[in-house]
Formats: structure tokens, C-alpha cells, sequence
């Protein structure tokens, strides 16, 4: 099929005004001016009319599971009550309702635009009752492995047979040793070993909050209390290294990890980072609305940019903030990070997190041999073309169109 709208935002390439793009298949194969993209005989032409045609959004860093949980935590004086509070809320959950979460959580991903979702889950034996998921997902397996007796081989082991059992559909598998204080450095090492021998990226929590860093570095405060009673070894805790710098000296971390907050950060951090080749440097996700909830630290977007590391955006879960919305949480980010130019801040939703899953020139932009994933956006009337990029930044109103993998997932506007 040929589809055409009025201004085509391929991101990694400039807006084309009246343009369109060739889809065979699941795959692009060619855009450009309408005018100089003639259907062939019996092809279907999709015209979008006055419409913005972008590659679809992709989420770096979310929970389903907790989509009923909007909310449902109001602000607590600090981040290890706000872990006791969500941990007595799943306690009075059943699978019906995380099934319920996680379908909820689709809809509202779908409703705004995202197209590839990298979910963190924690009951994966849910997955066998999920539907084929509205969009494409990244399923991380969340491994905990010093609050239970459970060996981590066995916990890593468990995830590979359950990968085996379960292949995806859209999207693909991926190891999550939740945080450096719920997870073995054995546990990293492991996910490591699979990550090399299966392909697999890896995501974890990292330098989130103020009480982890205090945890790590001075061996005090109310998580390193917390978890001290629960009778997690703390060995690794006093030495006066930050989170980052106890992970990155272990040798744990690399280019395969998509590091999801790093708010609390050092200069020391900082310089870890800078004296690393380019191409051994983690991905990192901020989660703006999550971040503003909780009242961490500044984001050091500016810093980790210029060191070279590759930014994304992510929502979190609804547990921790109010919306699955990218285009509201790129906003956040703008307001936060004001100098950062419209395109800078969708690449972070786009192109950015496209290269963290692996998939760079697949997903994430309009070019040929990009998969066929695909959002449509109104426009506003006598929008010239070099606007395009802040106009979708603007966008207050849901998606209209998606096609995903090249089929129409959506479709709520009428075209010729």
C-alpha cells in the first residue's frame, strides 16, 4: 500500500510536506513526495489527508502490571514507604486483576501513540492468558533473588524455560534483575550469560533514589534498614561507592543494559561514564512524570548526553505516575530540560530506545527497510513543515491511525 498525509515525519530524516511512504508487507520500502510516489496498478492508497504521519512511539521503561494502581499512592515522605505501600497493595491482588492491569495498560499505550512497549514483568505466568498485545512488546522477566531462599541459577534458569515455553509474538524477551538492592551481583552475572548466548537485552533500576544511594555508599538509611531486616546481606553497603560506581566497578554492566532512572548521580559517577569507550556505554531511561512524583534529584539529561550515552523516555508505571502518555512525558522533559530542540526530545521516544532493544533502523523512523509501525497525528491547519516536530509535542488529542507491522491496528478517521 501507499500512504500519504499532508506532513510525513520520518524523524530520522526531515518532514516531507504532502508526502507518503510504500509499505510491502511489514516493511517500508520507500517515501517520499507524493507526487513522486505513483501507486502501481491495484495498489491501495491510504490517504490521510490533514494528517501528521510519524513512526510509532516506543516506551522504554514500564510496568502493566500496577495499571490499576493510578493514583492509588499518594506521595509518601519517602521512597522506601512508598516500596512497603505498593508491596501491602499487591497483597490484595489476584491474577484477575493484574490481567485486567495489564489489558487496561494496552489500551491506554495504544490510545497515545506507542507502538513498542518495553514492559517489566513481574508475574510472568500471566503471559499464557494475554492476548496478542495492540502493540509491539519487549517482555522483561523481573528477577528478586535475596528476599527469597530461591537459588539465582535457578531463578535465571526459570526464565529461560519460561522463554522457551512462550515465544512472542510482536516484540521480543528480555532479563530485568530488578535493582542493584533486590538483585545478586551473581544474578547480573548470570543475566549476562544469557543476554551473550540468547541475544537478549537487559534492563534494571539504577541510582533511582536518594535512600539507595545512601544505602550504598554510607550503609544507612531507611532502605538499607528496610532490607537489613530482611535479612538481605549487606556487605556491599559502607564502602562509600555510589550505586552506579558498586555496578559498573563489578564489571556488570555494559552496552546490553538499559539503565532505567539514574537520578542519583556523582561527579565521580560522571567521569566513570567519560572514561569508558563510546561503544561500552549503557542506554538510560528517564521517566519524567515518575520522576516529579517521587521528587528525586535533577535528571543530568545535559551531562549523560554529552558523554554520549543514548537517552530514552519511559512512563514508569501508573503506580508512580498519572499516564502512559509519551507526548505528555516528553513535554515533562521539555519543561525540565527547556534548551532541548523538539527533536531531541521525540528522538528520546524514538529512534533513541529503538537502538537500546536493538533494533536501530527498525523501529522508531520512516526509512526503507523499517519495519511498517506507523502513527497519525491531526494537523493543524497551514502547519508549515519545519513545525512538525513541535506540533507533535503538542499533541493533546489520541492517535487516530496506527498501522503496526502493516496491518491497521486503528483506525478513527475517514480517508479516501
Amino acid at each position: 500500500m501507499i500512504v500519504r498525509a499532508r506532513i510525513l515525519v520520518p524523524i530520522a530524516s526531515p518532514p516531507i510536506l504532502n508526502g507518503a511512504v510504500r509499505i510491502e508487507g511489514e516493511t517500508v520500502t520507500a517515501l517520499g513526495p507524493a507526487a513522486d510516489l505513483l501507486p502501481a496498478p491495484g495498489e491501495e492508497v491510504v490517504d490521510l489527508d490533514q494528517h501528521l504521519l510519524l513512526p510509532g512511539l516506543i516506551n522504554a521503561h514500564c510496568h502493566l502490571d500496577y495499571s490499576m494502581l493510578r493514583f492509588a499512592i499518594s506521595p509518601q515522605r519517602s521512597f522506601t514507604q512508598w516500596i512497603q505501600r505498593i508491596n501491602a497493595l499487591k497483597r490484595c491482588l489476584d491474577t484477575e486483576d493484574y490481567l485486567a492491569a495489564i489489558h487496561k495498560g494496552f489500551r491506554e499505550l495504544q490510545h497515545w501513540g506507542t507502538t513498542t512497549v518495553c514492559n517489566i514483568e513481574s508475574f510472568p505466568e500471566l503471559l499464557p492468558r494475554i492476548e496478542p498485545p495492540p502493540v509491539r512488546t519487549w517482555w522483561f522477566y523481573e528477577m528478586i533473588d535475596v528476599r527469597h531462599r530461591t537459588a539465582t541459577e535457578e531463578v535465571v534458569s526459570g526464565a529461560l524455560t519460561f522463554f522457551d515455553q512462550n515465544p512472542a509474538l510482536l516484540g521480543g524477551w528480555g532479563l530485568s534483575p530488578h535493582a542493584p538492592y533486590t538483585a545478586s551481583r551473581t544474578l547480573y552475572e548470570l543475566s549476562n550469560a544469557c543476554s551473550a548466548r540468547h541475544n537478549m537485552p537487559l534492563t534494571t533500576h539504577l541510582a533511582e533514589s536518594r535512600e539507595e544511594f545512601c544505602m550504598f555508599r554510607d550503609a544507612e538509611g531507611p532502605l538499607y534498614e528496610f532490607l537489613n531486616q530482611l535479612q538481605r546481606p549487606m556487605s556491599d553497603c559502607g564502602h562509600g561507592q555510589t550505586p552506579f560506581a558498586t555496578l559498573w566497578n563489578s564489571g556488570c554492566i555494559d552496552q546490553r543494559w538499559i539503565l532505567a532512572h539514574m537520578n542519583e548521580l556523582t561527579e565521580g559517577d560522571l567521569q566513570l561514564l567519560a572514561e569508558a569507550p563510546r561503544e561500552r556505554l549503557p542506554h538510560v531511561v528517564h521517566c519524567p512524570g515518575s520522576h516529579h512524583y517521587f521528587g528525586h534529584a535533577t535528571f543530568q539529561f545535559r551531562a549523560l548526553q554529552a558523554l554520549g550515552v543514548n537517552l530514552c523516555t519511559g512512563t514508569d508505571s501508573l503506580a508512580s505516575t498519572d499516564t502512559l502518555n509519551l507526548f505528555q512525558e516528553l513535554r515533562r522533559l521539555g519543561e525540565s530540560e527547556p534548551g532541548l530542540s523538539p527533536l531531541t526530545l521525540l528522538e528520546t521516544a524514538t529512534v533513541n530506545p529503538a537502538r537500546a532493544l536493538g533494533m536501530a533502523g527498525k523501529l522508531g523512523q520512516i526509512s526503507p527497510g523499517a519495519l511498517a509501525d506507523l502513527i497519525a497525528l491531526p494537523c493543524p491547519p497551514n502547519l508549515p513543515v519545519d513545525s512538525a516536530h513541535q506540533a507533535i509535542l503538542q499533541c493533546r488529542t489520541p492517535v487516530v491511525w496506527t498501522l503496526l507491522h502493516g496491518k491497521v491496528t486503528l483506525n478513527q478517521t475517514a480517508y479516501a
